[in-house]
C-alpha cells in the first residue's frame, strides 16, 4: 500500500472521532435518532476544522446498512466506498471547478433517479460559495422541494458569498476553530501510533501555529517527521516553521512590563537576525497579554502554553497594572499589526509598538487622577490646593490714620484682602501709591450707577477669566501637579 499522509490516514471515521465540534456532532446524532432529517445542510468553518470529514460521516450514518444509524461500522463496504469517494449514491463535487450553470443542471438531472444501493442519494458540494449566481439560481427550486430520497450537503469557508436564498433553505452548522489543547493532544496520539517521540512543547508549538486547523497541524507533523526522524523537539519546530518559543515571548513581554526598552530592542533584533516571522511574534505577544488580562479576572484561566515558572514571572510583573492599562497595550499592538501587513520594514513597526506600549504603562489617565482624588484624605487635598506653587498677589485694602495736624502726611497701612466686591473708587484708592490725605477731603461726586456697574463687570472679567478650556482648569492643573501626571487626549 502506498504511503498516506497523516491528514488522510488519521481522518475521522465516526462521530466519536470528530474533535472540537461537539455542538455539531450532538445535533446530527439527535437528528438521526429522532428521525428529524432535513433535506439540506450547510457546514461553515475555517480550513481544516472537519467540514468534509463531518459530511462524509453524516453520509455514512444515513446510507449505512440498516440506517440511518449513528452506530454504523466504518469498515462496512458501503462506508468504505463513501469514505474513499467511490459511492454511486454519494456524489462529491468541487464547487470551484464545477461552478457553471450547465454543470449544475446536469447534476440536477440525476436527482430524479433512485439510489443504486442505499437509502438516499446524497449530493455534496464543497466550496459552494464558488458557484456562479446562475448556478445558485439553478439550484433554488430543487433545493427547496427535493425528492424524498435526496439530501444536499454544502460546505464553505466564506458563507457571506453564498446567496441568502440558498442559506435560508439549509440547516446551517458553524464549525469552530479547534482549541490548541485538543490539537496538541491529538498530535501526541498520532506520534505514539507512528512510534515518534514528540515533546510536549513541540506539540504545543505545532498546535499554536496551526491556528485552529487540525489538517494544518497534521501536515506540519508529517513534515517534521520527514526532517527530524523519530524524535522531534521544540527547537526543530521553531527552526523549520519560524515560530517563536514561549521563552522569547515571555522575555519580550517582561521587558515591556518592567519598562526595559534596551532589552526589548535587543530581543527583537535577535529574532530579526534569525529570520523569525515578526508578525507571528507580534501575534504571540498580543495573545500573551490577553491571557494576563483574563488571569486578572479569572485566576484559573489558561496559561497560553507558558511553563508555570514563566507564567508566574509574567503575572507577578503585571500585578501593578490594571486590566484597562493592559488593554491599551493590546490596542497599540493591534494597530501595529494592521500596519505590518503591508510594510516592508516589519521590525521598525514592532519596535515602535513595543516602545509605545511602555508609554501606555507609564501614562496617568484622567480616570486615575479622579480615582486617586476620591481615595485621598480631604484635608490633604485642601491643604495642597490652598498652597499653590505660585502665590497669588492680592491688592492691598487701605486703612488710614488721620493725625491731629493736617500738615503731616499719613501713612497708608495695608492688609491682604480680595478686591472682589469692592467699588471702583475703593479699588482705585487701594492701588494708589502712598500720598498725603486731606483730613477733610472734598466729597466726591457720586458716579452714575450704569458706568460703575460696567466698570465692575470689566474688572471682574479681567480678574476672573473664564476657563473654557478643560486643560486650563485650575483644579485639573493643581491635581496634575500633586500627582505628577499629564493629560492625554
Amino acid at each position: 500500500m502506498s504511503y498516506q499522509v497523516f491528514a488522510r490516514k488519521y481522518r475521522p471515521r465516526t462521530f466519536a472521532d470528530v474533535l472540537g465540534q461537539d455542538h455539531v456532532v450532538h445535533t446530527l446524532r439527535n437528528a438521526i435518532e429522532q428521525d428529524r432529517l432535513a433535506h439540506a445542510y450547510l457546514f461553515v468553518g475555517p480550513r481544516g476544522t472537519g467540514k468534509t470529514s463531518t459530511s462524509r460521516i453524516f453520509a455514512k450514518a444515513l446510507n449505512c446498512p440498516n440506517g440511518p444509524s449513528i452506530d454504523f461500522d466504518p469498515d462496512d463496504p458501503l462506508c468504505i466506498e463513501i469514505a474513499e469517494g467511490r459511492s454511486l449514491d454519494v456524489l462529491e463535487i468541487d464547487g470551484a471547478s464545477n461552478n457553471k450553470v450547465d454543470e449544475v443542471r446536469s447534476l440536477l438531472e440525476t436527482v430524479g433517479f433512485a439510489p443504486a444501493s442505499s437509502r438516499f442519494r446524497i449530493i455534496y458540494i464543497d466550496e459552494v460559495h464558488m458557484l456562479t449566481t446562475g448556478a445558485f439560481n439553478a439550484l433554488l427550486k430543487t433545493l427547496e422541494e427535493p425528492p424524498p430520497h435526496v439530501k444536499f450537503i454544502f460546505a464553505t469557508t466564506e458563507p457571506h458569498k453564498v446567496l441568502p436564498t440558498i442559506i435560508s433553505r439549509c440547516q446551517r452548522f458553524d464549525l469552530r476553530p479547534i482549541p490548541t489543547e485538543i490539537i496538541a493532544s491529538h498530535l501526541q496520539h498520532i506520534a505514539s501510533e507512528e512510534n515518534v517521540k514528540l515533546d510536549d512543547p513541540a506539540a504545543w508549538a505545532i498546535a499554536k501555529g496551526a491556528d485552529g486547523g487540525m489538517r494544518d497541524a497534521q501536515s506540519m507533523l508529517d513534515q517534521l517527521v520527514a526532517f527530524c526522524g523519530n524524535e522531534i523537539t521544540e527547537t526543530n519546530v521553531l527552526d523549520i516553521f519560524g515560530f517563536t518559543s514561549r521563552e522569547i515571548v515571555a522575555d519580550l513581554l517582561l521587558g515591556i512590563l518592567k519598562k526595559e526598552p534596551a532589552s526589548i530592542l535587543s530581543t527583537i533584533l535577535t529574532q530579526y537576525d534569525k529570520g523569525k516571522d515578526l508578525s507571528q511574534l507580534l501575534t504571540e505577544i498580543v495573545g500573551a497579554i490577553r491571557a494576563l488580562v483574563v488571569a486578572k479576572l479569572n485566576t484559573d484561566a489558561d496559561r497560553e502554553g507558558f511553563p508555570e515558572a514563566l507564567w508566574t514571572d509574567l503575572t507577578t510583573a503585571s500585578e501593578p497594572y490594571k486590566a484597562e492599562r493592559l488593554l491599551a497595550v493590546i490596542d497599540t499592538f493591534s494597530e501595529a499589526e494592521s500596519r505590518m501587513k503591508w510594510a516592508s520594514n516589519k521590525r521598525l513597526h514592532l519596535e515602535i509598538a513595543s516602545l509605545k506600549a511602555i508609554q501606555n504603562l507609564e501614562e496617568i489617565r484622567l480616570s486615575d487622577v479622579i480615582t486617586s482624588i476620591g481615595k485621598a484624605d480631604p484635608s490633604e487635598i485642601n491643604q495642597a490646593l490652598s498652597s499653590p506653587s505660585t502665590p497669588e498677589t492680592t491688592p492691598p485694602t487701605p486703612t488710614t490714620d488721620i493725625p491731629a495736624s493736617p500738615e503731616k502726611k499719613t501713612e497708608v497701612k495695608t492688609e491682604p484682602s480680595s478686591q472682589e466686591g469692592l467699588s471702583t473708587i475703593d479699588k482705585l484708592i487701594a492701588n494708589a501709591p502712598e500720598k498725603a490725605i486731606d483730613p477733610d477731603p472734598p466729597k466726591p461726586s457720586t458716579p452714575s450707577p450704569e458706568p460703575v456697574a460696567k466698570e465692575k463687570e470689566e474688572e471682574k472679567t479681567k480678574e476672573e477669566p473664564e476657563h473654557d478650556d478643560f486643560h486650563e482648569d485650575p483644579l485639573i492643573i493643581e491635581a496634575l501637579k500633586i500627582f505628577k501626571g499629564r493629560l492625554i487626549s
